[in-house]
């Protein structure tokens, strides 16, 4: 038998039943929607969160004091023997090869107030080259010159959102501000940057990090962030900022983490969620399956007078074989289509009711969604049809 007669048959038994076929693509068109829609969230999910991180570039290590610890100094009240990092180590860093830029972080929670204006904010202390190694960028006036770290002048430059809180349109430009009790006078404005997982980075001011120590009395820095050339190995890099803080530490008693590293991990922590939900919804194709056997084996019982006449024809078992796996398959290949559109559907009216929920629809998981529903058709339809294929013809042709 040709596959298109076999393909013309199989349509033609799924349409002398309508309501019974659609509920069983239904079932199957229901599953695979909920993969679709489960993935589409998870994906986007993925790509918004790896998005976040990446908007300060890929080319990026962070050091931190500690071999154990990956941010902050170790809990005040606590014996360590670990040595603090201080602004000398960031200066020595500045100097390695493939190194564009290293700045010294520090940062506190403090009282900003100007104009009888006071909000409380986060202030980070940090120097020239944090523009550079964050990618970020100025919008008035100028960034944090390169002062000495032991004499940097009390300079300040406010995050969009603070200038607006503090000066409304005003240009706050030569103002002078009070930080934790100390006066620093404004230079720049920084270019909005928006939320970093729920973090406001335009609400926030950059002081020199040597007065960032003063005001929230450090003997070192939080953390040393070192960017480096495009193109070069990070692994090359965190070698080399390893070898030269080893040699002004006399030990390796710091932690370096670097932003490729971490995005690969967090990125392969993502995939596993966006495929533990697509499994989830992949229980509903096991239900559709079990539904697909069920109406197989109704039909074989239903059709053994045709069966038999076919096999009185000369039908081979083959032949017989290949036409109820073909209705099953066509069967579950027409619910995953259905699902196919439903879940895409469903995904993209979701993101129009909600744009705040970051979807994006994988059509990799798409596809392999619509081929394991087929799979799923072919499985389901194998012992119904060995059924269908072995029935004695003249006892078939003596069903009702």
């Amino acid at each position: 038998m040709l596959i298109s007669d076999t393909v013309r048959y199989a349509l033609y038994a799924i349409t002398s039943h309508r309501l019974r076929s659609f509920l069983t693509l239904l079932g199957i068109a229901v599953g695979i929607a909920a993969v679709i829609l489960l993935t589409s969230i998870g994906e986007g999910v993925h790509r918004y969160v790896l998005a976040e991180f990446s908007q300060f570039g890929t080319n990026v290590i962070g050091i931190s004091p500690g071999k154990v610890k990956t941010g902050g100094q170790p809990p005040s009240g606590i014996p360590t023997t670990a040595r603090l990092l201080t602004m000398e180590d960031a200066g020595a860093l500045k100097r390695l090869p493939q190194v564009t830029g290293s700045t010294p972080v520090v940062w506190g929670n403090s009282e900003v107030e100007t104009n009888g204006r006071l909000r409380r904010t986060t202030v980070y202390g940090v120097d020239a080259d944090f523009q550079r190694v964050f990618s970020s960028s100025v919008r008035i006036g100028n960034f944090l010159p390169p002062d000495a770290a032991t004499n940097a002048r009390a300079f300040v430059v406010l995050g969009s959102k603070l200038r607006q809180e503090l000066f409304g349109q005003d240009n706050p430009l030569g103002a002078r501000v009070r930080i934790a009790g100390l006066h620093f006078r404004v230079i720049g404005v920084m270019a909005p940057k928006g939320q970093f997982l729920g973090i406001d980075l335009d609400d926030t001011a950059f002081i020199p990090a040597g007065r960032a120590l003063e005001i929230y009395n450090r003997d070192g820095l939080m953390e040393i962030h070192v960017s480096y050339a495009e193109g070069v190995s990070s692994a090359t890099v965190a070698s080399a900022v390893r070898e030269r803080l080893k040699l002004r530490h006399g030990r390796e008693d710091f932690t370096i983490v670097t932003q490729e590293d971490m995005l690969k991990t967090l990125s392969s922590i993502l995939n596993v969620l966006t495929m533990a939900v697509g499994a989830l919804g992949g229980i509903s194709l096991l239900v559709g399956g079990v539904g697909i056997v069920t109406i197989m084996t109704i039909a074989v019982s239903e059709r053994a007078h045709e069966i038999g006449l076919m096999v009185a024809l000369g039908a081979r078992q083959g032949t017989i074989l290949w036409l109820f796996l073909g209705e099953s398959v066509l069967l579950a290949a027409l619910g995953g289509l259905m699902g196919l559109l439903l879940g895409v559907g469903l995904a993209q009216a979701l993101r129009l009711i909600i744009p705040e929920l970051p979807v994006h629809t994988p059509w990799n998981f798409a596809l392999a969604a619509e081929i394991m529903a087929a799979t799923i058709g072919l499985l389901a339809g194998v012992l119904p049809a060995r059924h269908a294929a072995r029935l004695d013809p003249i006892e078939a042709l003596r069903a009702e």
